[in-house]
């Protein structure tokens, strides 16, 4: 009996405490936000793998490309192959967007015209899609990334690993049933775990991924969960591959302010670079691979534009994949200035034949290659110039990978942290806020990705937030009526109760059942046909009576939360019990009471303005 008793009282406190934790935000976004990183994780390990595995297979073993590759990207060791075969190359670039081209255009037509690349496509998701993204889509797009990457497609891991992870948190969304507010973070905060899994850049991950949405805003309500997500991706990624960062470079440390110069020149011209990136590929995927797809069709189309992507690797291997094994040959000083000059021009041609033709990858890697480069010829050639002033043209190649995509992508914050982390120290802080902030007012016209908004006021998904907002920041504690409730028992009669309706102020009232607990709430609407039935006042009971279910509010809630009560419930008042007390009524809170909270606030509102 004792055994008995105090499991029921176990029973009835764990009930309330997940009560309780439903209603408390952060608890909900902590375990979300873990569990969609944890999984994020998982998907970036395998993807790199693939990619890796492929990319070695075909590019080094078959094809006998001599590709030097980044320190962290060195799963697979050994010499190329020993015949070199480098008519592979544009064979395997053309099928794979033959391949790409014909899944794209039978199973997911929505994304031919979705946008710069998978990051766009996640960017447009957010925006205008109310966080869904068909869960065909970044399957497609991942797998056909995967062979544009390993057959040596000018590409990147981050755009598709940035949509399958949003993918994966829209798809959990849409199983828990969540609103499309709660949508929206769980995409971004997928996003966030792939990106901070991929980079090893667990804090610039994150904030990359909430921020690239917006060009002059970020999303605040996502940082909890995104921080989270990538945190999580980021420790399974480093329990599969390691904590190694992507390069093995010398630590940089600023601290030579007569080069700050250097870096002004640099920040201009990783400016001029990324107005060229921008325009040459929206010229060459607006005024000739979308003409070519009117007329001849995507698989066609993204066929020629990887054989025009394979044959430029061939003779210069450099725009081959990701090339970030180039950037860390250009930051130990092992290339040429004159090199760098010229791969920053052939990278962003192969970039838009293999992405502006319809190819799957990411826009991001070849930027950051672009912008290493960039600040690698500003960097060597000062160093040349002033060797004694300028001491670590190195460092100036890190600079500019995170100011070059500052000013394309409007994303300053994440890329900044991203190199900090790459690095393993802020030994480059001041330069590199310097730069990325100098680029951003340059490029202030210039956009790499086409469903970015300026901020929340221009986004779809936020129409509705001046409403919310004011509701949001109102609780019940200070709008509802506290003090006794009547309470009806289930065997009182409906005479008792006729008699109850006119002695109360109420038009709803809570129904308890014999075991003490809140049952139903009977209304006004309810009883109104049989209330005056003399007849039955003596035959019907409470319990005979049609019931709503209890719809409850507590003290802490807003009055946005209420407001959907209300609406969800069709009542006009609705009990508000302590958390974790369902039982207990502190009192009641009425429709109008909200309605007239927010008339109250919108009329202070414009006095303020």
């Amino acid at each position: 009996m004792y055994l008995r008793v105090q499991l029921r009282r176990w029973l009835r406190h764990w009930r309330a405490l997940t009560r309780t934790y439903r209603r408390i935000s952060s608890v909900r976004w902590l375990i979300l936000g873990i569990g969609v990183g944890a999984l994020a994780g998982l998907v970036a390990a395998s993807f790199f793998f693939l990619v890796e595995y492929l990319h070695h297979l075909f590019l080094i073993e078959w094809a006998g490309m001599p590709l030097p590759p980044a320190d962290g990207e060195a799963l697979f060791h050994g010499p190329p192959g020993d015949v070199y075969r480098p008519w592979l190359v544009p064979a395997m670039t053309c099928l794979t967007g033959l391949v790409t081209g014909w899944l794209v255009q039978r199973y997911i037509p929505e994304t031919m015209h979705g946008g710069t690349d998978g990051t766009d496509g996640m960017i447009k998701a957010f925006h205008q899609q109310g966080g869904i993204i068909r869960p065909l889509a970044p399957l497609i797009k991942g797998a056909t990334s995967i062979l544009t990457l390993a057959t040596g497609g000018s590409a990147g891991r981050e755009g598709p690993i940035s949509q399958l992870g949003a993918g994966l948190g829209s798809w959990i969304a849409v199983r828990l049933k969540l609103t499309p507010k709660e949508r929206r973070i769980l995409l971004l905060t997928g996003a966030a775990g792939g990106l901070g899994a991929i980079f090893r850049a667990p804090m610039g991950g994150a904030l990359t991924a909430i921020e690239v949405i917006y060009a002059e805003d970020f999303e605040a309500e996502a940082v909890l969960p995104a921080v989270l997500s990538s945190v999580a991706a980021y420790t399974v990624f480093a329990l599969i591959y390691g904590t190694d960062p992507l390069f093995a470079i010398p630590r940089f440390q600023f601290t030579n302010f007569l080069e700050l110069p250097f870096y002004l020149l640099l920040a201009a011209f990783c400016a001029a670079t990324g107005w060229l990136y921008v325009r040459t590929f929206r010229y060459l995927k607006y005024n000739v691979f979308n003409k070519l797809i009117d007329k001849i069709g995507l698989p066609a189309t993204a066929a020629l534009g990887g054989l025009l992507a394979g044959l430029m690797g061939v003779q210069f291997p450099q725009v081959l994949s990701g090339g970030f094994g180039w950037v860390e040959e250009a930051i130990l000083g092992n290339m040429a200035v004159t090199a760098m000059l010229a791969v920053i021009v052939l990278k962003i041609i192969a970039t838009s034949f293999t992405l502006g033709s319809g190819m799957s990858g990411g826009m991001f890697a070849p930027a950051l290659f672009v912008g290493g480069m960039s600040g690698g010829v500003v960097g060597f050639t000062a160093h040349a110039l002033f060797p004694a002033t300028v001491t670590q043209p190195g460092a100036f190649v890190l600079v500019g990978m995170a100011a070059f995509f500052a000013g394309v992508a409007k994303s300053p914050i994440g890329p900044i942290l991203m190199v900090c982390e790459l690095t393993q120290g802020y030994g480059l802080l001041a330069p590199l806020m310097l730069s990325s902030a100098l680029c951003l007012v340059f490029n202030r016209k210039v956009h790499l990705y086409e469903n970015q908004v300026a901020n929340k006021f221009e986004s779809p998904a936020h129409r509705t937030d001046a409403t919310i907002n004011i509701l949001e920041q109102l609780r019940v504690e200070d709008h509802y009526s506290p003090g006794p409730v009547v309470v009806l028992e289930e065997d009182v009669t409906l005479k008792a109760l006729t008699n109850i309706i006119c002695h109360t102020n109420q038009f709803c009232f809570p129904v308890r059942n014999q075991a003490g607990s809140i049952k139903g709430l009977l209304t006004m609407d309810d009883v109104r046909r049989v209330l005056f039935e003399e007849a039955l006042f003596d035959l019907v009971l409470v319990r005979d009576l049609p019931t709503r279910p209890v719809p409850t509010l507590t003290p802490e809630d807003d009055l946005y939360t209420a407001l959907l009560a209300f609406v969800g419930h069709n009542v006009s008042q609705i009990p508000v019990t302590p958390i974790g007390n369902g039982a207990e009524i502190l009192g009641l809170i009425n429709r109008e009471d909200v309605f007239a909270a927010y008339n109250q606030a919108i009329r202070k509102v414009r006095e303020e303005g």
